[in-house]
Parts: structure tokens; sequence; C-alpha cells
């Protein structure tokens, strides 16, 4: 369980310590323009929140309601979680515990260096308890938009070289910049709106790769819908390892094997003379290659053009496909678990993480193998899903990019809040 510190953001106008006028972008300072330059400390309520009430009675008649911890704070709105404390449950845990009020802002005291744990409680969610918060009663849209654009200030304040530490004298002198309440609420509803695009294109990235996974079956069916006969691998493909010797002045190219099928990833370029292997495996294109250690985890694939010449370790074998083998689909396959399955069950080795799966342990895998155009029929297929998805995650994360952008000019007043509703 983690410490946590609990606010209650009060009345703006009762607390205020000092204002600053701020003009717009090309107008005149006015009244309604003014922001407020203060301290979290200023404007907040430590006391607020407390035990589970004598008048609930759910949870004192014997029932549970829900329990939050470090884990639900994802720097969003609070997931939802299914852990559930009774009252002898609560009572068995030490520390202060807090009730969250609805639209409360949680600030973990504790965490990992260099990640703040920031949170909202959804308005329609029932009360949870968290041990101790950061709730807000007045502009808690607003209050949780300006800790977490500024959550490096958190971890600048926090102490702590592995576990970071937070506490209530740091909070308390939490710099912030408050808004009148109408500019508070535009510029939640300007963030909110990216927001929802951002979830909306998510949502249907998540849906296409569980539509992908499930359209995977299409990788083992004949034209007619039935599964092709199972052959082994060595009928689709045989050993052909390229090694090259490492030679002092000479740049090699190393690349590694993903697990899950994922591909390859370039783990950039050395001289001959920085390691110590004598020769290395080269990897060529439309080849598949695996990782022998942890098999069972999936790192095979099949080598892109643009990792043809790189090379890796003896670790790394590399095959070569047959005639009437369509490269395309065998991608495809090497990220179904079906296959890896059956890797983790042919890998040998009496200590786990330095088992191993060789070359002939693989090529004994047997699998359903369609016809050429059948297997080009299903990658095409997958493939078109694949960039579907991979448009829609470069989507996210130029929203995301744009989100950032958008909400450190608001909060900083370079960027007037009715261009920004203007898209200007």
């Amino acid at each position: 369980m983690s410490n946590w510190q609990q606010i209650t953001l009060s009345d703006l106008h009762t607390h205020m310590r000092r204002e600053v006028a701020v003009p717009p972008q090309g107008s005149r300072a006015s009244m309604s323009d003014q922001w407020v330059e203060t301290t979290l400390g200023a404007v907040a309520d430590w006391s607020a929140g407390g035990t589970p009430k004598a008048t609930n009675r759910l949870f004192y008649d014997g029932g549970d309601i829900p329990w939050a911890i470090i884990s639900d704070i994802q720097n969003g709105p609070l997931k939802e979680t299914a852990k559930r404390i009774t009252q002898a449950g609560l009572a068995s845990i030490g520390g202060t515990k807090k009730m969250v009020p609805e639209g409360a802002v949680l600030v973990s005291m504790y965490g990992s260096v260099g990640r703040s744990a920031i949170a909202q409680v959804p308005m329609a969610t029932n009360q949870a308890i968290a041990r101790g918060v950061v709730g807000t009663q007045v502009s808690a849209e607003y209050l949780f938009l300006w800790i977490n654009a500024h959550e490096g200030h958190l971890d600048q304040m926090a102490r702590g070289a592995t576990q970071r530490n937070i506490n209530k004298q740091m909070i308390t002198a939490f710099p912030i910049a408050v808004p009148p309440r109408p500019v508070q609420e535009r510029i939640v509803e300007v963030i909110g709106a990216v927001d929802g695009q951002i979830t909306a294109l998510e949502a249907e990235a998540t849906a296409l790769e569980r539509a992908s996974r499930a359209a995977m079956s299409l990788l083992w069916r004949t034209a007619e819908g039935e599964e092709a006969e199972s052959r082994p691998l060595s009928d689709v493909m045989h050993l052909d390892i390229l090694r090259t010797p490492m030679e002092s002045g000479t740049k090699y190219r190393l690349a590694g094997v993903l697990n899950s099928g994922k591909g390859l990833v370039d783990k950039a370029a050395f001289d001959g003379a920085d390691t110590e292997y004598k020769a290395m495996n080269v990897l060529r294109k439309n080849q598949v290659v695996m990782r022998k250690l942890t098999a069972w985890e999936g790192p095979i694939t099949i080598v892109p053009a643009e990792f043809d010449g790189f090379v890796a370790s003896n670790e790394f074998p590399t095959f070569t496909l047959v005639s009437g083998i369509d490269p395309g689909w065998m991608r495809h396959v090497c990220r179904t678990p079906r296959l890896w399955a059956e890797m983790q069950s042919r890998v040998v080795g009496t200590v786990q993480r330095r088992k191993r799966l060789n070359p002939e342990q693989l090529l004994a895998v047997a699998l359903p193998i369609p016809h050429q155009r059948e297997q080009e029929t299903a990658a095409e297929a997958l493939d078109a899903v694949e960039d579907q998805i991979v448009a829609l995650r470069a989507g996210v994360n130029r929203l995301r990019q744009v989100r950032a952008g958008l909400l450190s000019g608001l909060l900083g007043r370079t960027i007037n809040i009715k261009s920004a509703e203007l898209g200007g």
C-alpha cells in the first residue's frame, strides 16, 4: 500500500494570496482575465475526508467498498478496481486512510523516482478508500491538469535515490496558477475534446488488434475454409547460416530478436575489435531468424529488407524458406501463439532461463501449411489490418504531442483559450 495525502480545494476567492493580471494575446487585461499565482497549500483544505462514517451501513453491516492502491494510479482517471476491503481489513492496515470524494485528485507520496502517480476519481464512482488523497471540491479537473502537466516539478521536489518521497510541506508549497472559473472550464473542455479523440482512436486500434488476433486462423486455412494439412517446418525452410569473421576496423550492425514475433531491433554499430566473438551470423532478407535462448517467449521472425546484412551471435540461427512459401505469410506465423507453444514444448535444459531450442527441434514443429496463393491471401488480409493499426497508433502519438503542447501553452498563457477553441 502507498502512503497518500489529502487536500480539498476550497473557495478560491477566500484563499487567494496574490493576483497577477495576464492579458490575453492582442488585448488588454480585464477582471475576467486575472490569474491567481499561489500555492496548493493556500487553496487547499488538508482536513477533508476521513474514515467511513458510522452511517455507512453497507460498510459497517459486513459489506465492503472499493480500495485503491498505487497500481490504480496511472496519470489519468482512476482505473476501475476489483479490489474491495471490509471494515476488518481496513482496521488491519496501518497508516492514514481517507474516504476519496468524487472528483478528487490523487497524488502518490511514494513511488519510483522519475514517475509521479497522479489520478482523478471519476464523478460517477462510488466512494473508494485510499491511504490519503489530494482531493478537490472546486476546479477538480483543472487542478488535475495542472498537477499532471507539472509532474516534473513533483519529481524534482521528491527525495530519495531509488524511492521518491514527497511530504505534506512539499505539496503545500507546490505552485499553481489559477485562472477565473470560466477560463478553467474552457481549458478543461478543450483538453477534454483532445482526450476524447485519443480515447476513440485507442479504442479503435484495440478493437482492430483483437480482430487481427482472431483473423490469425486464416493462416492455416485452405481456400475451402478448412485447416490445411500439417507438415513439419523442415518442409518449408532449411537451416542456412552464413558466418562472417569479426575484423578490427570493420563496422558491423548488430540485431536483436524481439519476443512474441514482434520483429528485430537495431542494437547499433560496433567495431569488430570490440566483441569477443571471432565470427557472427549474417542475417539476410526474408530469412527466418530465431533466438535459441528463452525460445518459449517467441523470439522468432522474418528478416526485413532494412536488416539485410546485420549480424547476430551464434545464438541466432537463420533459415531460408523453400520455394512456394510466402515470406509475408511466415512473418505472421512467427507472431502466432500456436508456434510459440510448439517452441516452448521443445526447449531443453534444467535451468528455466537457460533453456534453449535447437534448430533441429524448431524444424520438427508441425503446422498447417496451405498452398502459396492461400498464404498470400491470408498475409494480405492481415497486413491490411496491421497497416490500419499502425496508422491509428501513429495518430494517437501525434495527438498526444498536440495535447502536450496545447496544455503547456494554455497553462503557460502563451496560447489564448479563445484561439485554441477556434483551432487558431
